[in-house]
């Protein structure tokens, strides 16, 4: 492996833990949360924050979806199927939230100067790397065409894809996040997104370009190293990857004046899904 990424060696880590509590609230919070964040480490009022968040079973469309002809049937689908439907705030397309699949939010200061987007993501491939450098596997990081939400840093064991990078830039703070398919099936949950693209498209002309979902390019990490991964032993090889790194760990939560802010962006957020479609 290269060297470490320096933005990964901050000297201390503002840890908040959503792994669990996330799966009680709506999960639009998890992008004001993110915003909040970015806006306290941007103006220096927080150092850098790493946010675990996991949410009951969701549907995260992009903007670019809420575009879709027929998107009024492809959202019945989806919650016909079980799960709820939500336009996020930052770039890419539809994406499943569910209890196997952990996000990492990495959320870091340009007071000192920009952070090009590469090293973002570059940063995100190597923490994943290191939490996982125990198994005897070779992470790529490159476009898997046929996955939903395909980028150039989609992550993939043997040409299959287990995660996938963003990022948002607010207020001088950068978050770099990332989705985790831990356990379950990583095709069944490609599968969905097949059918919801399908019930949303109906063969109509698109301005946009939709991905043609091919199932067999996703899997979790459980199919992959064939272990039974959980959401708690990967937290735990984040933890233990941070402090191998040098860095110390301050678990904490909103403080008064975020929750202030917090309030403002879920709002904000809210009313754009209202408008949405």
């Amino acid at each position: 492996m290269s060297k470490i990424n320096t933005l990964l060696t901050q000297k201390e880590w503002r840890f908040i833990d959503h792994s669990s509590l996330g799966l009680h609230f709506d999960p639009l919070q998890s992008f004001a949360y993110d915003d909040t964040f970015c806006s306290a480490v941007g103006s220096g009022q927080s150092p850098a924050v790493i946010r675990a968040w996991v949410h009951r079973p969701t549907i995260v469309l992009g903007i670019q979806d809420a575009r879709l002809p027929y998107i009024d049937q492809g959202i019945s689908f989806l919650k016909q199927s079980g799960y709820e439907v939500i336009v996020r705030n930052s770039g890419g397309l539809a994406v499943v939230l569910d209890e196997g699949i952990l996000n990492l939010s990495l959320i870091l200061p340009e007071n000192q100067g920009s952070i090009e987007i590469n090293r973002g993501y570059e940063a995100m491939w190597q923490l994943t790397q290191l939490m996982l450098a125990q198994y005897p596997v070779h992470i790529e990081a490159k476009e898997i065409v046929g996955s939903y939400c395909p980028g150039s840093y989609d992550l993939s064991i043997h040409n299959q894809k287990f995660a996938g990078i963003s990022q948002r830039r607010l207020r001088n703070g950068v978050a770099v996040q990332i989705y985790l398919c831990v356990n379950g099936s990583g095709a069944n949950r490609a599968e969905l997104i097949r059918e919801f693209y399908e019930h949303s498209i109906k063969n109509e002309p698109t301005k946009f370009i939709y991905p043609a979902i091919i199932p067999s390019t996703m899997a979790s990490l459980s199919e992959l190293l064939n272990e039974d991964l959980t959401i708690e032993k990967l937290m735990v090889h984040l933890l233990n990857t941070l402090k191998n790194l040098g860095s110390a760990i301050t678990p904490s939560s909103l403080t008064h004046d975020e929750l202030q802010i917090f309030e403002q962006y879920y709002d904000r957020i809210i009313k754009r899904n209202e408008k949405a479609w």
